[in-house]
């Protein structure tokens, strides 16, 4: 499939095996997983950091190679149970900062067409993840703009 905003196709990249149950040599219990999670959510991780810190890390020295196959359930499932959720989801908010910078270069650099190009695609890319957030995450009346994604950030 091509990718949203080249001619280009992407490269191809390996799968994750499909497994049902969680490997032998990582049996920590999915409790402990579950209070390590939120700790590093305290800390002010975002689920993809905590992922990458159970993998790396693990819980008592014992990686985690898959949280969901481990706990059965994901780490924002988890998060929302232990209400350690932020406001925004982390692929809204990433976007969010992106495209603030993006328009802070474009006021000191107005002539840069190729970040004017960068930041109309990323606020496409916001307009489009908004409309898929309307009314469970964000409310009905949300709409993107500069200044609403500015003040969501400072909060």
């Amino acid at each position: 499939m091509a990718r949203m905003h080249t001619r280009r196709r992407g490269s191809s990249g390996s799968d994750r095996p499909t497994v049902d149950e969680p490997p032998e040599w990582s049996d920590v219990d999915a409790d402990a997983i579950e209070e390590r999670v939120v700790d590093l959510a305290e800390q002010g991780h975002d689920p993809s950091q905590i992922g990458m810190k159970l993998r790396d890390e693990g819980v008592q020295g014992t990686p985690v190679p898959n949280v969901k196959l481990a706990t059965g359930k994901k780490v924002t499932e988890i998060l929302e149970e232990n209400d350690a959720t932020d406001d925004l989801p982390e692929d809204l908010r990433n976007l969010f900062e992106r495209a603030v910078r993006l328009r802070e270069h474009m006021d000191e650099h107005p002539g840069d067409a190729q970040n004017k190009r960068a930041l109309q695609n990323t606020e496409s890319k916001v307009r489009r993840l908004v409309e898929y957030y309307r009314g469970d995450v964000l409310a009905e009346d949300f709409k993107y703009t500069y200044s609403v994604a500015q003040r969501l950030l400072e909060e």
